[in-house]
């Protein structure tokens, strides 16, 4: 019963090419800062950043799908990872942006000052 090693080199080369490719579109995104993204609003937040949201979820669930080996498992448990922690992080993002924008009214409107 011996177990042969199969190089997964192939497989590496193209995890660092998908995150590499992401990671430079959203460092050319955030210095070039492209008018339609940016003075365009959806839901409170202007597109450029809604973009940046997208691309940090993609770049985190591949992570996840690669390093913890999730692409060769059941998809019944990749579900049951990845589901919970998309909807956590949507969830998160929902919350700051309420609560941002209503502190954001609250100094805006009112004689209390920004002293941060």
């Amino acid at each position: 019963m011996s177990h042969e090693h199969v190089s997964n080199t192939a497989g590496i080369w193209k995890v660092f090419a998908i995150l590499s490719a992401v990671t430079i579109i959203e460092v050319f995104l955030g210095i070039l800062k492209p008018d339609f993204l940016h003075m365009n609003h959806l839901l409170g937040m202007n597109l450029l950043n809604w973009v940046f949201y997208i691309l940090t979820v993609f770049k985190a669930y591949y992570i996840v799908w690669s390093f913890m080996h999730l692409g060769g498992e059941k998809s019944s448990l990749r579900w049951a990872i990845v589901l919970p922690v998309v909807f956590l992080i949507i969830y998160i993002l929902f919350i700051f942006l309420t609560e941002g924008h209503y502190i954001y009214g609250v100094f805006k409107d009112s004689t209390i000052k920004w002293n941060f």
